[in-house]
C-alpha cells in the first residue's frame, strides 16, 4: 500500500445513496482501491452546515459507512473513516483558515447556491457561518492525509483549487509541507432525474428524481418505466431524457445492449419501452447485488460499528502526525499525552 500513490475522496451522509452518487463518485472509488491507497471519508461535520436533525444524523452516518462496505469499498485495500472521529481535522481548518482569504470565500459558488436554497430560506433556520467556511475544512479533510490525487468532476474543481492555494501559501510562509493535490478528472456520467432530466439525479429534488441504490424492484421499475422522453416536436437531437436513459444503461455495463439501442435509435426503430426495460435490468441487478451484501453485513451490526471505529482510528494516526508536526511549524507548543 505505501508504495502506491494516495487518493482522498469524501461524501456526506445525506439519508439512503442514490445511483447518481454511486455512478458519480462511489464506482469510481471502488476501482481506484486497485492502483491507488484509497483514503474514503464520511463527512458528517459538513452535513452540519445546512439545516439537520441530530438523531438522522447519527442514522445516516453509520448507515453510509455500510452502504460504501457493500458497494465494494475494501478495508484490506482502502481506509473509511468517519470524519468527526478524526478532530484532528478542525485543528487544521483553524490554522489553514488563516491562510485562506475572505475574498475566496466569497467567490465560491456552492455558498451562493446553497445559502439561497429553499431549505435555508425556511423560518427559524440561518445561513450559517459554517457554511461559508466548509471549503476550508474540505481543505483540511485533503491535506491533512497528504492526498496526492483528488477525484473529481468539473463543478468541484473550484474547491480543488482553493486548497492548492491555501498549501501553497503555507508552504511559502514555513517551508515545504504539504502535497498540493491534482485532480484525477475520471469519466464521470452526468445524471439526471428520470422525473425532469433537465435537472441532475437528486434526494433533495424528492423521492420521485432519484434512484436509490437499496430501493425495492417494483418502485425501480416503476420510476424508470414512468421516465420521461421526448418533451415537446422530435428534433434530430436526441433528448436529454432519452440521452439520460442512454447514460444509465452504459453506466449498468450493458454496453451490448447499449450499443444495439443506440443503433436502433439513429435508425428510427428504437421503442422506448425496450430501452426502458434494459435499463431497469441493470439497476435491479446491480441494486440486488447491494442489498444481499448490505444485508450480509448488517447481520452483525456490532462487529461493524467496531470496524468502523477501528479503521476511523486508523485515519485518525495519519491525521494526529500531521497535525504535530503543523503545531510545530506554526509555532503552538506540543501537546503533552
Amino acid at each position: 500500500m505505501s508504495k502506491k500513490k494516495t487518493v482522498l475522496s469524501c461524501i456526506q451522509p445525506t439519508s439512503e445513496m442514490h445511483f447518481g452518487n454511486y455512478f458519480g463518485a462511489v464506482q469510481n472509488w471502488v476501482r481506484l482501491q486497485k492502483d491507488y491507497t484509497g483514503i474514503y471519508g464520511v463527512v458528517d461535520y459538513h452535513a452540519m452546515t445546512m439545516p439537520y436533525d441530530p438523531k438522522e444524523l447519527h442514522h445516516t452516518t453509520m448507515n453510509m459507512v455500510v452502504d460504501l462496505l457493500a458497494c465494494g469499498i475494501d478495508p484490506e485495500k482502502s481506509i473509511l473513516f468517519i470524519q468527526s472521529l478524526c478532530p484532528e481535522h478542525t485543528e487544521l481548518c483553524w490554522i489553514l483558515s488563516c491562510f485562506c482569504s475572505y475574498g475566496e470565500l466569497q467567490r465560491m459558488t456552492q455558498f451562493k447556491d446553497k445559502s439561497e436554497s429553499e431549505k435555508v430560506q425556511e423560518k427559524g433556520n440561518i445561513v450559517s457561518t459554517g457554511l461559508f467556511t466548509y471549503p476550508v475544512l474540505q481543505a483540511a479533510d485533503i491535506l491533512i492525509y497528504k492526498a496526492e490525487f483528488v477525484p473529481v468532476g468539473k463543478d468541484q474543481e473550484q474547491h480543488l483549487e482553493l486548497t492548492r492555494n491555501i498549501a501553497n501559501r503555507f508552504n511559502n510562509k514555513h517551508g515545504e509541507y504539504f502535497v498540493e493535490p491534482q485532480a484525477l478528472f475520471t469519466d464521470i456520467p452526468k445524471l439526471l432525474s428520470l422525473a425532469d432530466p433537465t435537472k441532475k439525479m437528486s434526494k433533495s429534488l424528492g423521492d420521485q428524481h432519484c434512484v436509490r441504490l437499496f430501493e425495492s424492484e417494483g418502485s425501480i421499475r416503476k420510476k424508470v418505466k414512468s421516465a420521461v422522453t421526448d418533451v415537446g416536436p422530435k428534433t434530430d437531437v436526441m433528448s436529454p431524457g432519452v440521452e439520460n436513459l442512454f447514460e444509465l444503461l452504459k453506466a449498468c455495463g450493458n454496453i451490448d445492449a447499449y450499443d444495439s439501442l443506440l443503433q436502433d435509435y439513429y435508425a428510427g426503430a428504437l421503442k422506448y419501452s425496450d430501452l426502458k426495460e434494459n435499463v431497469a435490468n441493470g439497476l435491479v441487478a446491480l441494486s440486488k447485488q447491494f442489498t444481499d451484501k448490505k444485508a450480509e453485513l448488517t447481520k452483525n451490526e456490532k462487529q461493524i460499528e467496531e470496524q468502523v471505529y477501528e479503521m476511523s482510528a486508523q485515519a485518525r494516526k495519519l491525521a494526529q502526525k500531521t497535525i504535530v508536526e503543523v503545531r510545530d511549524m506554526v509555532g503552538l507548543p506540543k501537546i503533552k499525552h
